[in-house]
């Protein structure tokens, strides 16, 4: 069910809200578990083929958490990790199955050219984000950090609807004690106006912005297109404000919705287009992504303890990695390692010049690396956005120059004999990006929003939205239960809804 729906909108928020509000001024007990049995009708409405999947998931997880708790709890602390890594060797083994297995089987076949097949897998809803949430809850465990162990919380915890499909992804310590406040079950004018405006901003920035812009880059990135410099550029710059719009509205529509309900998630976006290094971008990018890879992954590793060149290996393998957790695809892998060498390469540099310089630079500066920064990220997310190496090296070569430079057709017939001078030297009249005659214009106002606007969260920081969000200073501009913001929310609300028509589901659906 998508938060993009009619179904979900006027149908299952409304009724979810009502009834658990009702129930919890009489039973909490009762009301956890309505929002638990809402968030599993959530899923199967998807297919109901895979709640016993999830269902499975969580049982097993918890159980294995009682198991190594119990053996921490006695002393044996060898033991507990023991089945902690039997239990994450486990949970990884059901993700790769589903996520990995059609990936692996047709490499090695590339490899071998023996013509292995394998049966077609359905990718279940949010495997990956449920999955890396309760890998965290088995080394949280296994390190003494998670402490409550309730059956009925740790459901609402992984299965909470907010979250399931898309994240953030959730630590047990952030969450659990939340759902044991008895100010949860009740009703507040300010967290359902609150909720109920990031969701409304979340909404525009999917349906009107992201699914708007959409179409330019689709354009650009289909199979047999030859972009032109202009064209290249501009279908990429397209889908970056396109996954950026996407994500950031889930995001806000996600914080939002469990907001309504008394329940803060930890902020996962914040405003990375303004990032001046790509260390910053990825502090702003999918943030609780980023937090696992960084506490699970990278500092297991060993981080940075073993000396600079051990660093850059766990750099690269960490985010080859996360790469590889979008997508099964090499495209997907290419993205990771690209990160990981930008990454590597700004620590080294950092460790050259030392920290804190970029602090101190001037707004020229800041300017400049913020413009360089995200010029690397755009190339990075070709590789993201192609379907295939052939396409990415397409848009690339396109970049480059490689397939002309490309203007809109009227443009040199108007020039006159400076037209076909342009034309003679490479200039063509093809451009796929003007086949939307506002896409310039669209483009043009999604940079502006991205790097002129306030994001949401400064706009309600008087209001803390999310966890772990300190705003840098206080807006004139912010959100307060106005007569003038009520009237611009409304509006917003009333666009989105008016342009919700095709199924539209949110990018980050897919991984």
């Amino acid at each position: 069910m998508l938060f993009n729906s009619f179904e979900f909108i006027l149908g299952f928020l409304p009724a979810v809200a009502v009834v658990f509000f009702l129930i919890g001024r009489v039973n909490r007990t009762a009301a956890a578990t309505w929002l638990a049995a809402a968030s599993l009708f959530f899923y199967g409405w998807w297919d109901p083929r895979y709640v016993p999947l999830l269902v499975g998931s969580v049982l097993f997880n918890f159980g294995s958490g009682v198991w190594i708790a119990r053996y921490r709890r006695d002393g044996q602390a060898a033991a507990a990790g023991r089945i902690c890594a039997v239990a994450i060797a486990a949970n990884l083994a059901l993700l790769g199955y589903f996520k990995y297995a059609h990936f692996f089987v047709a490499t090695a076949d590339d490899l071998a050219g023996a013509h292995w097949t394998i049966a077609n897998i359905v990718l279940p809803l949010g495997i990956s984000f449920f999955t890396f949430t309760q890998i965290a809850f088995l080394v949280d465990v296994s390190r003494g950090i998670a402490a409550e162990l309730n059956f009925l919380h740790y459901l609402l915890f992984v299965t909470w609807f907010p979250h399931l499909i898309a994240g953030p992804v959730l630590h047990h310590k952030e969450m659990m004690p939340q759902f044991a406040l008895a100010e949860t079950y009740r009703p507040s004018a300010e967290n359902v106006s609150v909720g109920l405006t990031m969701f409304s901003i979340g909404l525009f920035k999917k349906v009107v912005l992201a699914d708007s812009i959409a179409r330019t880059a689709n354009a650009v990135f289909a199979a047999g297109v030859h972009p032109t410099m202009i064209d290249a550029w501009g279908g990429t710059i397209a889908y970056a404000l396109q996954i950026y719009f996407d994500f950031s509205g889930y995001s806000d529509m996600a914080i939002g919705l469990s907001r309504i309900f008394g329940v803060k998630l930890p902020l996962n976006f914040n405003s990375p287009y303004k990032a001046v290094n790509i260390t910053d971008f990825w502090r702003r990018w999918h943030m609780t992504l980023s937090r696992f890879l960084r506490d699970y992954l990278y500092i297991s590793l060993g981080g940075n303890r073993r000396g600079e060149f051990r660093r850059y290996v766990n750099l690269m393998i960490t985010m080859l990695l996360g790469g590889l957790w979008h997508g099964a695809g090499w495209t997907f892998v290419v993205w990771g390692g690209i990160h990981g060498a930008y990454l590597s390469v700004h620590h080294l540099f950092e460790s050259r010049i030392g920290r804190g310089s970029q602090a101190a630079a001037s707004a020229a500066r800041r300017f400049v690396s913020g413009l360089v920064t995200f010029t690397a990220v755009l190339v990075a997310w070709v590789f993201f956005r192609a379907t295939s190496m052939t396409i990415a090296r397409e848009v690339l070569a396109g970049m480059g120059g490689l397939h002309g430079i490309g203007v809109p057709p009227r443009m040199l017939s108007v020039a006159g004999a400076a037209g076909s001078w342009l034309a003679a030297h490479g200039v063509t009249a093809n451009a796929h990006l003007i086949v939307d005659r506002g896409a310039g214009l669209l483009i043009a106002a999604g940079l502006a929003i991205v790097w002129l606007l306030p994001n949401t969260q400064e706009l309600l920081a008087a209001h803390e939205p999310a966890i772990g969000y300190k705003p840098a200073r206080t807006l004139r501009l912010a959100w307060s239960p106005s007569l003038r913001w009520v009237v611009t929310i409304a509006v917003m609300l009333g666009v989105s809804l008016s342009m919700i028509g095709a199924h539209s589901e949110f990018l980050y659906f897919q991984f």
